[in-house]
């Protein structure tokens, strides 16, 4: 272990990291020794010499290094594998007969960073967001290989935050046969096509998943509308639930192709449904308000810190026109899948709408991550996905 590369921190900066957070920033490094190449795996010590842990290097990045273990440990295939059934024991409890779509591995949530897998069925998705994973994916092949058996792994790294690691983005099979053009999967009974290959994020919102549920449980007999819809995850457990009538909007054309596609395979053909194209914001102003339930599911509109103004201006527009859209005892899925808006922000914007649609507004619940998508309690930057049900009297 001695040959290991060492980081020395400043004195004070091993405060996070004693209490269990996973990065440590360059700007609290007093010095490096050794190969500091990126992804290599070194020791870290606190200012005073004491020995904090083991975790992987990157000096292109700003978060310099990212914390593997407390203890002094020998990082090879066992220990990886030892993560990834810790994993998976969770899955199997919490999701056993309920989906065959999941995330198999949530990055920092499953003590990983900078690893993500999604599993559709017979094919893993994976994406390596850092140097560390990147420099072990020979390692995490070999491991998904043994213990999933899948038909495909294909790679979808390409994200911006490869860049930020010094890393080029990267897609491509990495394992198994040809995956094709769509990956059928199912979760509580719904059944739905995902594009891994050119789709939002892996090709489907896995977090979203038991939110998806949630509505399908109080659809029966409502005219609803799911605004941002994507490829319909929400309409369709909607329809299965046993809506009267749904509209959806989405700006993407494909997107709303995919829509009609999961409706027939749901057989839900004879369901009133109205596909809208158009822009949210403009498409909400212009419908009456007769509607039982209203979903808001938009992209993230502060995907840096300094968006936040206007993405609460944004968020407060649309949960306006929901309000105003919804009849008497309506009910109101919102969602923010933005990072830097936190939760007391997110309530304030939502209560702040409903003020000015003059609305009474009960709120019935918070809705986040699955189990799928857990988070590490000392990194509380691995929460991203905040929802509130609301009715409105």
């Amino acid at each position: 272990m001695s040959a290991l590369p060492r980081i020395t921190l400043k004195k004070g900066k091993e405060k996070p990291i004693l209490r269990g957070h996973p990065w440590v920033f360059s700007g609290a490094v007093a010095r490096a020794e050794g190969d500091l190449s990126p992804g290599e795996i070194g020791e870290v010590y606190s200012g005073d010499g004491n020995f904090l842990g083991i975790g992987q290097f990157n000096p292109h990045s700003q978060i310099i290094l990212r914390m593997l273990t407390r203890r002094k440990e020998v990082l090879d295939s066992s220990f990886f594998r030892e993560r990834l059934l810790l994993a998976d024991a969770l899955r199997e409890r919490g999701l056993k007969g309920k989906a065959n779509d999941y995330r198999a591995i949530n990055g920092e949530g499953d003590f990983l960073p900078g690893l993500i897998v999604d599993r559709y069925g017979e094919t893993l998705v994976i994406q390596f967001l850092t140097a560390g994973m990147d420099r072990l994916k020979g390692i995490f092949l070999d491991l998904l290989v043994k213990h999933f058996n899948p038909k495909s792994i294909y790679e979808r790294s390409d994200v911006p935050a490869r860049k930020e690691e010094g890393l080029p983005e990267a897609k491509g099979l990495l394992y198994g046969e040809e995956v094709p053009e769509s990956v059928e999967i199912e979760e509580y009974e719904c059944r739905f096509r995902v594009d891994v290959k050119k789709g939002q994020k892996t090709g489907f919102y896995l977090d979203q998943r038991e939110n998806r549920f949630s509505l399908q449980e109080v659809s029966q007999g409502k005219k609803i509308l799911d605004c941002f819809c994507y490829s319909g995850g929400f309409s369709i457990h909607a329809g299965l639930g046993g809506a009267k009538e749904i509209e959806l909007i989405d700006s993407s054309e494909d997107a709303l192709e995919r829509v009609k596609d999961h409706f027939a395979l749901n057989h839900l053909g004879k369901l009133p449904a109205h596909l809208i194209r158009g822009d949210g914001f403009e498409v909400m102003r212009s419908l009456d308000s007769d509607y039982d339930i209203v979903v808001l599911d938009p992209p993230p509109f502060a995907k840096k810190k300094a968006h936040l103004p206007g993405a609460s201006r944004g968020y407060k527009d649309l949960n306006l026109q929901a309000f105003r859209l919804l009849k008497r005892e309506g009910l109101l899925f919102t969602f923010s899948c933005s990072h830097h808006m936190n939760w007391d922000l997110f309530q304030k914007i939502v209560f702040s709408a409903a003020v000015d649609a003059k609305r009474k507004v009960q709120l019935l619940g918070r809705r986040g991550h699955p189990i799928d998508h857990p988070v590490d309690l000392s990194h509380p930057e691995g929460e991203y996905l905040r929802g509130m049900v609301c009715r409105a009297l």
